[in-house]
């Protein structure tokens, strides 16, 4: 058995020759530069582009999956630490609430003055990484950064939206 990759019980399988293919401007030609209907570039016709060479054949010539983070944001090794009280206290207020205490409870307002500065400042850094992000996609995949630019918009809404809801309660 001349397949390496073969060990006693193993099938025995017949092998194909890989045809001569190469790829050139996007077509698909043999040996005599007639074009090939149906067929693949083998691992050895297709070109590794610069920056590649790390990754294993099956992941060469894919669309990029993601970009690197390149400076990190200033809450985040402290952004869970952060959130979790605004969690706990939102939760607390919202129970209120359904419980039946109004916006002016000092309850729902303790749990708004505390929470609501946490939940701003983690969403102000959360928008500021998908901004970033958004930037580093767009001379890779401008529809991805389109994608995340989106999102910074609905977080600045929900900034927005935090802002109105400590008004309403305070005012209450």
């Amino acid at each position: 058995m001349d397949d390496e990759r073969w060990e006693p019980g193993m099938p025995v399988l017949d092998r194909q020759a890989a045809p001569d293919v190469a790829v050139t401007s996007g077509a698909i030609t043999s040996g005599a530069g007639a074009a090939v209907a149906g067929a693949r570039p083998g691992p050895a016709a297709t070109p590794i582009r610069p920056g590649e060479e790390h990754l294993p054949p099956s992941l060469r010539g894919l669309p990029v999956r993601s970009v690197p983070e390149t400076k990190p944001t200033p809450l985040q090794k402290h952004f869970v630490l952060i959130s979790a009280p605004a969690l706990i206290l939102g939760a607390i207020a919202i129970t209120a609430l359904e419980l039946g205490a109004g916006f002016a409870s000092p309850l729902v307002k303790l749990c708004v003055l505390l929470a609501a500065p946490l939940l701003f400042i983690t969403t102000a850094d959360a928008t500021l990484r998908i901004w970033r992000s958004a930037w580093a996609w767009m001379p890779v995949d401008r529809n991805r950064g389109l994608f995340r630019l989106a999102w910074v918009v609905c977080a600045v809404v929900f900034l927005a939206l935090i802002v109105g809801a400590v008004v309403l309660v305070l005012g209450a």
